[in-house]
């Protein structure tokens, strides 16, 4: 969807994923549902650049937002994905979380923290994907989730943060746990004015 006013009407619960360009967003989502090629893995940052709904077997809904920080998209094209971000995030009424993408690598960049402030002015919850964690020792990787979590407490109270890898498969089952309880969670909460 280019236009907010495209978006399907609400319905089942929505989560949605954001994360930095190049984070490995496409690939969890691919390895999540188990399809090699439902969301463009590329190499090339920037390649998402409408909101992408999948559904889920009718009971939720998985959507992927444009990726953000690629210096190579035009400034007029990043206000764009802002403001339509922006008002999915803020206004969409069967959003159940966002789950934010990060290189566990390169966690809580200046612009990860801008979206969780953001979804904590929202009142969304959050989940944080540490992917690529396979490019950590077990050790290294302990530490980085410690401390995002630790991180996250203060930033977004009541989020939950884990180690993710596309590659080796780590955390898919913790991820897909996570995700079915969120979106559980929501289809059973009365509608707004109820």
């Amino acid at each position: 969807m280019h236009d907010p006013r495209e978006l399907p009407a609400p319905g089942a619960a929505e989560i949605a994923f954001a994360g930095r360009s190049n984070a490995g967003k496409s690939s969890a989502i691919n390895t999540l549902t188990g399809r090699k090629r439902l969301a463009y893995v590329s190499k090339t940052p920037g390649r998402t650049q409408l909101i992408n709904f999948f559904s889920l077997d009718g009971r939720a809904f998985l959507v992927d937002l444009p990726g953000y920080g690629y210096s190579g998209v035009p400034a007029e094209v990043r206000k764009h994905w802002e403001v339509l971000v922006g008002e999915y995030i803020a206004n969409r009424e069967s959003l159940a979380a966002v789950v934010v993408v990060m290189d566990a690598r390169h966690p809580l960049t200046p612009l990860d923290r801008q979206l969780l402030a953001w979804l904590r002015g929202a009142g969304r919850p959050a989940h944080v994907l540490l992917t690529k964690a396979d490019k950590l020792s077990k050790q290294a990787g302990r530490v980085t989730l410690d401390r995002v979590r630790r991180e996250l407490a203060h930033l977004v109270p009541q989020s939950t943060a884990q180690l993710f890898s596309s590659l080796k498969g780590d955390g898919v089952d913790e991820a897909a746990g996570t995700l079915a309880r969120l979106a559980a969670a929501k289809n059973k909460a009365p509608a707004k004015g109820e």
